[in-house]
């Protein structure tokens, strides 16, 4: 350590001997290099003035009262300072271990979401889910049951950052115990709603659509517990429709019964829009973004694939808040292709 301190002595008397001398541009440009040895060095601000203070009176042999002295009150303003810059340090290392350890978090989270592709002959499908910071409260789910039929949900939890993420794997792990046979979407909220109300606080919440799509008879019999209402499309007509419903969020009491409804997508290229409220919340200049400009989007790319629809829509949505997301969005359709 003193053979260090010696070192670091000899070598900033040598820098500013020079540049004392007549060779200042080049001890500027020494200069420059020899702050990133303080840095390896980890030396503080006050010890940079402490060793400059020292090695200027060597050099000048002698020296002003007030020179002295305003070395002093340098050296005390240094002390504050440097505690103040270990502070900030620190505070900063903290904040890069934080935010490594959400990265891993966030890495674990997306695993969660499935993104394997749903292939069921007769039905387009596409899906996508872009959190507002680095972990999402959307969930998202679908799969086929021993019938053949397909379960889609889409949820959202009533609050942001990492609490709003946990709850959201709670839904996912929920979910995946549900038994493989086939269940009523009413009878699912209500399992779901009995976890949700033993398991988080009272101040949150969760709203959700589940729905089951049978490609036999293109029923799609659904039930919502207070969530963002979807949209209906068909293509007999060319006009959207919400999915009016009523339900209560997830969590508020153990023992509630969800109603279901049944629609029927009676004609090649009807379809079903499920999305979280970070759809509908988009801003333009203040103001929410209205139903109608939604589905305005969605008719611009109603000729193309599914997925391609939910990733274009999130696209212009994207342009429209100037790459600025204030909320999680998740956008979901199942559209009958026969």
């Amino acid at each position: 350590m003193e053979k260090t301190k010696l070192s670091m002595y000899r070598s900033y008397r040598k820098l500013l001997h020079n540049y004392l001398g007549s060779n200042r541009e080049e001890a500027l440009h020494c200069a420059r290099q020899w702050s990133k040895k303080m840095i390896d060095q980890d030396m503080s601000p006050e010890e940079m003035v402490s060793l400059h203070v020292a090695v200027f009176k060597e050099l000048v042999a002698e020296l002003p009262m007030e020179t002295i002295d305003s070395f002093d009150l340098l050296l005390e303003v240094m002390n504050g300072y440097g505690r103040a810059h270990r502070e900030h340090l620190n505070l900063r290392d903290r904040q890069r271990q934080l935010d490594a350890e959400l990265e891993i978090a966030a890495r674990m989270q997306k695993s969660l979401l499935q993104e394997n592709k749903l292939n069921v002959k007769g039905v387009d499908f596409g899906v996508i889910s872009v959190p507002a910071g680095i972990m999402s409260g959307d969930y998202y789910h679908y799969d086929i049951d021993d019938h053949g039929h397909i379960g889609v949900a889409v949820a959202d939890v009533i609050g942001k950052g990492i609490p709003a993420a946990m709850c959201m794997s709670m839904i996912k792990y929920a979910m995946d115990m549900l038994p493989a046979q086939r269940l009523r979407p009413g009878t699912i909220l209500q399992n779901l709603n009995r976890v949700v109300a033993r398991n988080i606080d009272d101040d949150m919440f969760i709203t959700m659509t589940y729905g089951s799509y049978n490609p036999e008879c293109h029923h799609f019999c659904f039930a919502s517990a207070g969530h963002e209402p979807g949209f209906i499309y068909s293509a007999n007509t060319d006009m959207f429709h919400d999915m009016e419903t009523k339900g209560i969020v997830l969590g508020v009491s153990p023992n509630v019964a969800y109603q279901e409804y049944t629609i029927s997508l009676r004609h090649k290229g009807d379809f079903i829009v499920l999305l979280s409220d970070g759809v509908t919340e988009t801003r333009i200049n203040g103001q929410f973004l209205e139903r109608n400009h939604i589905i305005q989007l969605i008719r611009k790319y109603i000729h193309l694939p599914a997925q391609t629809i939910v990733e274009q829509v999130h696209s212009e949505m994207e342009k429209i808040q100037g790459f600025q997301r204030n909320d999680d969005f998740t956008l979901m359709i199942l559209r009958r292709n026969v």
